[in-house]
């Protein structure tokens, strides 16, 4: 979920296409790594909810000189829309990332990651509903293709035993990224896009302060070295790594690439964080995918890229 655009520079890169072909995939694969992560903390005790609060706090932080550079003169911007900043870090950040790792606690990474990434499907029926931006068949094509691969995904067919409470939390990140999507693209704010990155981590981060210190959301840690395949590391390293290498770096590399590519082709970039999140789960936690799921996984993706040229054909 990185597709940030029109915003000032902010990271150095190689001009051109080539330069923002590498942020693309640089963005992707970061963000691809957060869920074999928190899976190997997940394994000693920590909560989601701490997971996610760490992972927040640090990139809010790494992200806090560019996101007041973004708003320098134009403060009054963020205060005009700051009922947008709320639903989006409640929503779109703190939200969609909260059920994504409930999700990972009690299903594999892949499975998760390719449920929530039905979401630019979810995005083109809010438009159709909402807005009466009707579909080309081309996008239908496109939404029936990714339902048949969520099937696959899921193990339907097989009569599986299937952690019915993830996927409930898969789909529930499926809503936030669709959020994201749909706030992120909304041009009319003015508010720049690092700057509602930025301040969106901040108010994610306050809210499951808030609700961690009403005990509405359970705060579990430990300082137990999660196993992972290659090792035990000190748990502060998978944490600092969560923070930076998976929510600030991806976040700003994202905004530099759809500045060089255009966010429709940063936008197909961006699905490599399937193939990301597969890999690293396989080499960090040991977690593969069966054929079926694979063979799904290719028909969402399939889906997801169908949808988008649909999209691109009303536009």
């Amino acid at each position: 979920m990185t597709q940030l655009a029109n915003d000032r520079p902010v990271l150095a890169a190689a001009p051109g296409i080539g330069g923002g072909l590498l942020l693309a995939i640089v963005s992707a694969t970061g963000f691809g790594l957060s869920g074999p992560l928190a899976a190997g903390l997940l394994g000693t005790g920590w909560s989601p909810g701490a997971i996610v609060l760490g992972r927040m706090a640090l990139a809010a932080l790494a992200l806090a000189p560019f996101t007041l550079a973004a708003l320098r003169g134009r403060w009054h911007l963020l205060r005009r829309q700051a009922g947008q900043v709320l639903m989006y870090g409640t929503l779109a950040v703190a939200g969609a990332q909260f059920c994504y790792f409930s999700a990972v606690a009690t299903m594999d990474v892949a499975p998760a990651l390719l449920i929530e990434y039905t979401a630019p499907a979810a995005v083109v029926a809010w438009l159709w509903l909402r807005r009466g931006q009707r579909p080309s068949p081309l996008t239908v094509v496109g939404a029936v293709v990714a339902a048949a691969g969520l099937v696959l995904v899921l193990d339907l067919a097989s009569g599986a035993d299937l952690a019915w409470s993830g996927v409930a939390w898969a789909l529930g990140a499926m809503i936030g990224a669709t959020a994201y999507f749909l706030i992120s693209a909304d041009t009319d704010t003015g508010l720049p896009p690092l700057a509602l990155a930025g301040t969106g981590l901040t108010v994610g981060t306050l809210v499951l302060l808030a609700f961690a210190a009403t005990g509405l959301l359970p705060m579990h840690a430990s300082t137990l070295a999660p196993e992972y395949s290659f090792g035990s590391p000190p748990w502060w390293v998978p944490v600092v790594l969560l923070g930076l290498v998976t929510a600030a770096m991806p976040y700003a590399t994202g905004i530099a690439a759809s500045r060089r590519l255009g966010s429709r082709v940063a936008s197909f970039v961006a699905l490599l964080e399937v193939v990301a999140a597969v890999l690293f789960a396989w080499l960090l936690v040991a977690q593969l995918p069966g054929p079926a799921q694979l063979a799904g996984g290719v028909l969402i993706i399939g889906g997801v890229v169908t949808v988008r040229l649909g999209d691109r054909e009303l536009s």
